[in-house]
Protein backbone atom coordinates (compact mmCIF):
# COMPACT_ATOMS: atom_id res chain seq x y z
CA UNK A 1 0.00 0.00 0.00
CA UNK A 2 1.05 3.62 -0.50
CA UNK A 3 1.61 5.75 2.55
CA UNK A 4 0.70 9.44 2.56
CA UNK A 5 3.59 10.53 4.77
CA UNK A 6 6.32 9.44 7.14
CA UNK A 7 6.10 10.37 10.79
CA UNK A 8 9.61 11.01 12.12
CA UNK A 9 10.14 10.38 15.83
CA UNK A 10 13.30 11.59 17.53
CA UNK A 11 14.99 10.56 20.77
CA UNK A 12 17.52 12.77 22.57
CA UNK A 13 16.21 15.93 20.94
CA UNK A 14 13.11 15.61 23.07
CA UNK A 15 15.04 16.37 26.29
CA UNK A 16 16.77 19.52 25.02
CA UNK A 17 14.52 22.00 26.81
CA UNK A 18 14.17 25.58 25.63
CA UNK A 19 16.57 25.23 22.69
CA UNK A 20 14.92 22.06 21.40
CA UNK A 21 13.61 23.96 18.37
CA UNK A 22 17.20 24.47 17.16
CA UNK A 23 17.74 20.71 17.07
CA UNK A 24 14.34 20.15 15.45
CA UNK A 25 15.20 22.67 12.74
CA UNK A 26 18.58 21.01 12.18
CA UNK A 27 16.88 17.62 11.88
CA UNK A 28 14.30 18.99 9.43
CA UNK A 29 17.13 20.43 7.33
CA UNK A 30 18.93 17.08 7.16
CA UNK A 31 15.70 15.25 6.31
CA UNK A 32 15.11 17.65 3.41
CA UNK A 33 18.64 17.00 2.15
CA UNK A 34 18.12 13.22 2.45
CA UNK A 35 14.86 13.32 0.49
CA UNK A 36 16.61 15.06 -2.42
CA UNK A 37 18.17 11.65 -3.12
CA UNK A 38 14.73 10.07 -3.66
CA UNK A 39 12.71 10.34 -6.86
CA UNK A 40 9.51 12.24 -6.17
CA UNK A 41 8.25 15.40 -4.47
CA UNK A 42 8.31 15.67 -0.67
CA UNK A 43 7.57 18.33 1.91
CA UNK A 44 9.04 18.35 5.43
CA UNK A 45 6.94 19.97 8.15
CA UNK A 46 7.00 20.34 11.94
CA UNK A 47 3.93 20.14 14.14
CA UNK A 48 3.72 19.93 17.93
CA UNK A 49 6.77 17.78 18.60
CA UNK A 50 6.33 15.83 15.40
CA UNK A 51 8.24 15.92 12.12
CA UNK A 52 6.47 14.78 8.94
CA UNK A 53 7.68 13.95 5.46
CA UNK A 54 4.68 14.54 3.22
CA UNK A 55 4.67 12.46 0.01
CA UNK A 56 3.35 14.76 -2.73
CA UNK A 57 3.84 12.45 -5.72
CA UNK A 58 4.59 8.87 -6.67
CA UNK A 59 7.69 7.54 -4.91
CA UNK A 60 9.58 4.36 -4.06
CA UNK A 61 8.83 3.45 -0.44
CA UNK A 62 11.98 1.38 0.10
CA UNK A 63 14.18 4.11 -1.38
CA UNK A 64 12.54 6.76 0.81
CA UNK A 65 12.95 4.70 3.99
CA UNK A 66 16.60 3.89 3.19
CA UNK A 67 17.33 7.60 2.75
CA UNK A 68 15.69 8.44 6.09
CA UNK A 69 17.56 5.63 7.87
CA UNK A 70 20.82 7.50 7.17
CA UNK A 71 19.73 10.71 8.91
CA UNK A 72 21.24 11.12 12.37
CA UNK A 73 18.73 12.25 14.98
CA UNK A 74 15.88 10.01 13.84
CA UNK A 75 14.80 7.36 16.34
CA UNK A 76 11.84 5.88 14.42
CA UNK A 77 10.42 6.15 10.92
CA UNK A 78 6.68 5.49 10.78
CA UNK A 79 4.91 5.14 7.40
CA UNK A 80 1.54 6.80 7.93
CA UNK A 81 -1.89 6.66 6.32
CA UNK A 82 -3.62 9.99 6.89
CA UNK A 83 -7.40 10.34 6.97
CA UNK A 84 -9.79 13.24 7.42
CA UNK A 85 -11.89 13.54 10.57
CA UNK A 86 -15.31 12.52 9.27
CA UNK A 87 -16.69 11.22 12.55
CA UNK A 88 -15.81 8.31 14.80
CA UNK A 89 -17.77 5.65 12.90
CA UNK A 90 -15.97 6.55 9.69
CA UNK A 91 -12.65 6.45 11.57
CA UNK A 92 -13.41 2.91 12.73
CA UNK A 93 -13.99 1.92 9.10
CA UNK A 94 -10.70 3.57 8.11
CA UNK A 95 -8.77 1.71 10.82
CA UNK A 96 -10.24 -1.62 9.70
CA UNK A 97 -9.49 -0.88 6.03
CA UNK A 98 -5.90 0.24 6.66
CA UNK A 99 -5.18 -2.76 8.90
CA UNK A 100 -6.46 -5.12 6.22
CA UNK A 101 -4.27 -3.53 3.56
CA UNK A 102 -1.20 -3.60 5.80
CA UNK A 103 -1.61 -7.24 6.85
CA UNK A 104 -3.12 -9.53 4.17
CA UNK A 105 -2.24 -12.55 6.34
CA UNK A 106 -4.20 -11.73 9.47
CA UNK A 107 -3.35 -14.71 11.62
CA UNK A 108 -1.66 -12.51 14.17
CA UNK A 109 -2.10 -10.76 17.49
CA UNK A 110 -2.42 -6.98 17.81
CA UNK A 111 -2.77 -4.15 20.26
CA UNK A 112 -4.32 -0.74 19.57
CA UNK A 113 -2.79 2.43 21.03
CA UNK A 114 -4.70 5.68 20.47
CA UNK A 115 -3.73 9.25 21.33
CA UNK A 116 -5.59 12.55 21.21
CA UNK A 117 -3.63 15.72 20.52
CA UNK A 118 -7.08 17.34 20.39
CA UNK A 119 -8.57 16.97 23.83
CA UNK A 120 -11.95 18.15 22.55
CA UNK A 121 -12.27 14.98 20.45
CA UNK A 122 -15.51 13.35 21.69
CA UNK A 123 -14.02 9.87 22.35
CA UNK A 124 -11.25 9.39 24.91
CA UNK A 125 -8.13 7.32 24.18
CA UNK A 126 -9.15 4.29 26.23
CA UNK A 127 -12.58 4.13 24.61
CA UNK A 128 -10.99 4.43 21.17
CA UNK A 129 -8.70 1.51 21.96
CA UNK A 130 -11.64 -0.69 22.92
CA UNK A 131 -13.82 0.33 19.96
CA UNK A 132 -11.05 -0.07 17.37
CA UNK A 133 -10.04 -3.42 18.85
CA UNK A 134 -13.64 -4.67 18.73
CA UNK A 135 -14.06 -3.46 15.14
CA UNK A 136 -10.87 -5.27 14.06
CA UNK A 137 -11.91 -8.50 15.75
CA UNK A 138 -15.34 -8.35 14.10
CA UNK A 139 -13.85 -7.70 10.66
CA UNK A 140 -10.98 -10.19 10.99
CA UNK A 141 -11.96 -12.99 13.40
CA UNK A 142 -8.70 -14.82 12.72
CA UNK A 143 -6.84 -12.11 14.69
CA UNK A 144 -6.50 -11.91 18.47
CA UNK A 145 -5.75 -9.14 20.95
CA UNK A 146 -2.57 -9.42 23.02
CA UNK A 147 -1.84 -6.37 25.18
CA UNK A 148 1.49 -7.72 26.47
CA UNK A 149 3.42 -9.11 23.50
CA UNK A 150 1.42 -8.43 20.33
CA UNK A 151 2.73 -9.34 16.90
CA UNK A 152 1.83 -5.87 15.65
CA UNK A 153 0.85 -2.51 17.10
CA UNK A 154 -1.87 -0.35 15.58
CA UNK A 155 -1.39 3.36 16.33
CA UNK A 156 -4.13 5.95 15.85
CA UNK A 157 -3.29 9.61 16.52
CA UNK A 158 -5.93 12.32 16.43
CA UNK A 159 -4.02 15.49 15.46
CA UNK A 160 -5.23 19.04 14.98
CA UNK A 161 -5.83 18.84 11.21
CA UNK A 162 -5.92 15.12 10.45
CA UNK A 163 -5.75 11.61 11.88
CA UNK A 164 -2.71 9.34 11.53
CA UNK A 165 -3.00 5.57 11.28
CA UNK A 166 0.21 3.55 11.31
CA UNK A 167 1.68 0.28 12.48
CA UNK A 168 5.32 0.03 11.43
CA UNK A 169 8.09 1.68 13.46
CA UNK A 170 11.39 1.38 11.62
CA UNK A 171 14.56 2.05 13.62
CA UNK A 172 16.45 5.15 12.55
CA UNK A 173 20.15 6.05 12.89
CA UNK A 174 19.66 7.72 16.32
CA UNK A 175 22.24 10.26 17.49
CA UNK A 176 22.01 14.01 16.97
CA UNK A 177 21.35 15.98 13.76
CA UNK A 178 24.36 17.05 11.73
CA UNK A 179 25.40 20.63 12.30
CA UNK A 180 24.51 20.80 15.99
CA UNK A 181 27.99 20.12 17.41
CA UNK A 182 30.69 21.81 15.31
CA UNK A 183 33.20 20.30 12.90
CA UNK A 184 36.22 17.99 13.20
CA UNK A 185 39.01 16.59 11.00
CA UNK A 186 39.15 12.80 10.50
CA UNK A 187 42.48 11.08 9.86
CA UNK A 188 41.16 8.67 7.24
CA UNK A 189 43.12 5.63 6.07
CA UNK A 190 42.06 2.72 3.89
CA UNK A 191 41.48 0.46 6.88
CA UNK A 192 38.39 -0.69 8.74
CA UNK A 193 38.62 1.56 11.79
CA UNK A 194 38.85 5.19 10.69
CA UNK A 195 35.68 5.26 8.52
CA UNK A 196 33.75 3.84 11.49
CA UNK A 197 35.28 6.48 13.78
CA UNK A 198 34.18 9.26 11.42
CA UNK A 199 30.68 7.81 11.24
CA UNK A 200 30.40 7.61 15.02
CA UNK A 201 31.53 11.20 15.65
CA UNK A 202 29.22 12.47 12.90
CA UNK A 203 26.42 10.61 14.69
CA UNK A 204 26.81 13.09 17.54
CA UNK A 205 25.99 16.01 15.22
CA UNK A 206 29.55 16.81 14.07
CA UNK A 207 30.34 17.77 10.49
CA UNK A 208 33.58 16.14 9.34
CA UNK A 209 36.36 16.83 6.89
CA UNK A 210 39.09 14.23 6.35
CA UNK A 211 42.79 13.96 5.57
CA UNK A 212 44.54 11.05 3.89
CA UNK A 213 48.33 10.69 3.82
CA UNK A 214 49.47 9.38 0.44
CA UNK A 215 52.99 8.07 -0.24
CA UNK A 216 53.62 7.69 -3.98
CA UNK A 217 55.20 5.62 -5.46
CA UNK A 218 55.02 3.33 -2.43
CA UNK A 219 51.23 3.56 -2.38
CA UNK A 220 49.30 3.35 -5.63
CA UNK A 221 46.58 5.55 -7.09
CA UNK A 222 44.23 2.66 -6.41
CA UNK A 223 45.04 2.96 -2.70
CA UNK A 224 44.07 6.62 -2.85
CA UNK A 225 40.89 5.80 -4.77
CA UNK A 226 39.98 3.29 -2.07
CA UNK A 227 40.06 6.09 0.53
CA UNK A 228 38.00 8.34 -1.74
CA UNK A 229 35.47 5.51 -2.07
CA UNK A 230 35.31 5.12 1.72
CA UNK A 231 34.74 8.85 2.17
CA UNK A 232 31.90 8.73 -0.35
CA UNK A 233 30.27 5.78 1.40
CA UNK A 234 30.22 7.45 4.81
CA UNK A 235 29.16 10.78 3.26
CA UNK A 236 25.70 9.21 2.86
CA UNK A 237 25.53 9.63 6.65
CA UNK A 238 27.91 12.53 7.35
CA UNK A 239 27.06 14.82 4.46
CA UNK A 240 29.68 15.99 1.91
CA UNK A 241 33.29 15.50 3.03
CA UNK A 242 36.24 17.60 1.89
CA UNK A 243 39.02 15.00 1.67
CA UNK A 244 42.54 16.45 1.88
CA UNK A 245 45.12 14.23 0.15
CA UNK A 246 48.62 15.00 1.45
CA UNK A 247 51.84 13.77 -0.18
CA UNK A 248 53.70 12.29 2.78
CA UNK A 249 56.52 10.48 0.96
CA UNK A 250 59.37 12.91 1.65
CA UNK A 251 58.56 13.08 5.36
CA UNK A 252 58.38 9.30 5.63
CA UNK A 253 61.63 8.77 3.76
CA UNK A 254 63.41 11.33 5.92
CA UNK A 255 62.13 9.71 9.12
CA UNK A 256 63.18 6.31 7.74
CA UNK A 257 66.70 7.59 7.07
CA UNK A 258 67.29 9.61 10.24
CA UNK A 259 65.29 7.98 13.07
CA UNK A 260 65.44 4.61 14.88
CA UNK A 261 63.40 2.06 12.93
CA UNK A 262 61.54 0.75 15.97
CA UNK A 263 60.13 4.29 16.43
CA UNK A 264 59.13 4.87 12.79
CA UNK A 265 55.39 4.45 13.21
CA UNK A 266 55.14 6.64 16.31
CA UNK A 267 57.16 9.46 14.78
CA UNK A 268 55.19 9.29 11.52
CA UNK A 269 51.94 9.41 13.47
CA UNK A 270 53.14 12.49 15.34
CA UNK A 271 53.82 14.38 12.10
CA UNK A 272 50.51 13.25 10.67
CA UNK A 273 48.84 14.77 13.72
CA UNK A 274 50.79 18.02 13.28
CA UNK A 275 49.73 18.32 9.63
CA UNK A 276 46.15 17.25 10.32
CA UNK A 277 45.88 19.89 13.04
CA UNK A 278 47.12 22.65 10.73
CA UNK A 279 44.56 21.62 8.12
CA UNK A 280 41.88 21.38 10.81
CA UNK A 281 42.49 24.89 12.11
CA UNK A 282 42.47 26.31 8.57
CA UNK A 283 39.09 24.60 8.00
CA UNK A 284 37.72 25.87 11.36
CA UNK A 285 37.56 22.38 12.83
CA UNK A 286 37.66 22.16 16.61
CA UNK A 287 38.95 18.61 16.99
CA UNK A 288 40.73 15.67 15.37
CA UNK A 289 39.25 12.18 14.94
CA UNK A 290 41.18 8.91 14.75
CA UNK A 291 40.17 5.25 14.63
CA UNK A 292 42.59 4.12 17.32
CA UNK A 293 41.68 1.45 19.87
CA UNK A 294 43.81 0.68 22.92
CA UNK A 295 46.26 -2.14 22.30
CA UNK A 296 45.07 -3.04 18.80
CA UNK A 297 48.55 -2.50 17.31
CA UNK A 298 51.92 -1.26 18.63
CA UNK A 299 51.15 2.37 17.81
CA UNK A 300 47.94 2.21 19.85
CA UNK A 301 49.22 1.23 23.28
CA UNK A 302 48.61 3.72 26.09
CA UNK A 303 52.24 4.84 25.92
CA UNK A 304 52.11 5.24 22.12
CA UNK A 305 48.90 7.26 22.30
CA UNK A 306 50.49 9.51 24.92
CA UNK A 307 53.43 10.17 22.62
CA UNK A 308 51.10 10.86 19.67
CA UNK A 309 48.82 13.16 21.64
CA UNK A 310 51.71 15.28 22.86
CA UNK A 311 51.98 17.15 19.54
CA UNK A 312 48.30 18.10 19.34
CA UNK A 313 46.70 21.20 20.84
CA UNK A 314 43.22 20.39 19.56
CA UNK A 315 41.27 17.64 21.35
CA UNK A 316 41.64 14.20 19.74
CA UNK A 317 38.41 12.18 19.62
CA UNK A 318 38.80 8.40 19.56
CA UNK A 319 35.28 6.90 19.58
CA UNK A 320 36.63 3.35 19.14
CA UNK A 321 39.11 3.57 22.01
CA UNK A 322 37.61 0.66 24.02
CA UNK A 323 35.98 -1.29 21.18
CA UNK A 324 36.75 -4.89 20.36
CA UNK A 325 37.78 -5.41 16.72
CA UNK A 326 34.70 -7.56 16.12
CA UNK A 327 32.49 -4.68 17.25
CA UNK A 328 34.22 -2.34 14.81
CA UNK A 329 33.85 -4.84 11.97
CA UNK A 330 30.14 -5.24 12.77
CA UNK A 331 29.54 -1.49 12.49
CA UNK A 332 31.59 -1.26 9.28
CA UNK A 333 29.38 -3.96 7.77
CA UNK A 334 26.24 -2.14 8.86
CA UNK A 335 27.30 1.19 7.29
CA UNK A 336 28.66 -0.42 4.12
CA UNK A 337 32.40 0.32 4.42
CA UNK A 338 33.73 -3.15 5.26
CA UNK A 339 34.02 -4.61 1.77
CA UNK A 340 35.89 -1.53 0.53
CA UNK A 341 38.14 -1.41 3.62
CA UNK A 342 39.41 -4.96 3.08
CA UNK A 343 40.43 -4.38 -0.53
CA UNK A 344 44.16 -5.27 -0.82
CA UNK A 345 45.61 -1.78 -1.32
CA UNK A 346 48.17 -0.69 1.28
CA UNK A 347 48.27 2.72 2.94
CA UNK A 348 51.42 4.63 3.83
CA UNK A 349 51.62 3.37 7.43
CA UNK A 350 51.74 -0.31 6.50
CA UNK A 351 54.40 0.26 3.84
CA UNK A 352 56.87 1.77 6.34
CA UNK A 353 56.01 -0.29 9.42
CA UNK A 354 58.98 -1.51 11.48
CA UNK A 355 59.60 -5.23 11.90
CA UNK A 356 59.86 -4.81 15.68
CA UNK A 357 58.09 -1.58 16.62
CA UNK A 358 58.43 -0.15 20.11
CA UNK A 359 55.26 -0.81 22.12
CA UNK A 360 55.99 1.32 25.19
CA UNK A 361 57.76 4.40 23.86
CA UNK A 362 58.91 7.11 26.25
CA UNK A 363 57.98 10.60 25.12
CA UNK A 364 61.42 11.99 25.96
CA UNK A 365 63.08 9.29 23.81
CA UNK A 366 60.81 10.06 20.84
CA UNK A 367 61.48 13.79 21.16
CA UNK A 368 65.20 13.10 21.33
CA UNK A 369 65.05 10.99 18.16
CA UNK A 370 63.17 13.76 16.35
CA UNK A 371 66.06 16.17 16.89
CA UNK A 372 67.71 14.45 13.90
CA UNK A 373 64.93 15.97 11.76
CA UNK A 374 65.15 19.51 13.15
CA UNK A 375 67.03 21.04 10.21
CA UNK A 376 64.58 19.83 7.55
CA UNK A 377 61.23 18.94 9.08
CA UNK A 378 59.61 22.40 9.06
CA UNK A 379 60.24 22.77 5.35
CA UNK A 380 58.99 19.24 4.66
CA UNK A 381 55.77 19.93 6.59
CA UNK A 382 55.20 23.12 4.58
CA UNK A 383 55.79 21.21 1.33
CA UNK A 384 53.41 18.46 2.39
CA UNK A 385 50.65 20.96 3.18
CA UNK A 386 51.30 22.73 -0.13
CA UNK A 387 50.71 19.40 -1.89
CA UNK A 388 47.14 19.29 -0.51
CA UNK A 389 44.66 17.99 -3.09
CA UNK A 390 41.08 18.54 -1.92
CA UNK A 391 38.44 16.10 -3.22
CA UNK A 392 34.75 16.69 -2.52
CA UNK A 393 33.26 13.32 -1.58
CA UNK A 394 29.47 13.10 -1.53
CA UNK A 395 26.60 10.78 -2.25
CA UNK A 396 26.18 10.53 -6.03
CA UNK A 397 22.40 10.77 -5.77
CA UNK A 398 22.68 14.03 -3.84
CA UNK A 399 25.14 15.42 -6.38
CA UNK A 400 22.70 14.54 -9.16
CA UNK A 401 19.80 16.17 -7.28
CA UNK A 402 21.75 19.40 -6.71
CA UNK A 403 22.51 19.67 -10.42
Amino acid sequence: MKYHSFLIKYGEIGIKGKNRFLFEDALAKQVRIAMKKVEGDFSVTKENGRLYVECLSEYDEEEAINALKKVFGIAWICPVVRVEDCGFERLQEDVVRVFGEMYPDRRLTFKVESKRARKDYPVCSQDMNREFGAALLDAYPETRVDVHKPDVMVYVEVRERFINIYSKEIRGALGMPLGTAGKAMLLLSGGIDSPVAGYMIAKRGVYIDAVYFHAPPYTSERAKQKVVDLARIISAYTGPIHLHVINFTDIQMTIYEKCPHDELTIIMRRYMMIIAERLAKAAECIGLITGESIGQVASQTMQSLLATNAVATLPVYRPLIAFDKLDIVRISEEIGTYETSIEPYEDCCTIFVAKHPVTKPKLEDIEESEKALSDVIDGLIDEAIASDQVILCMDKRLKKAEK
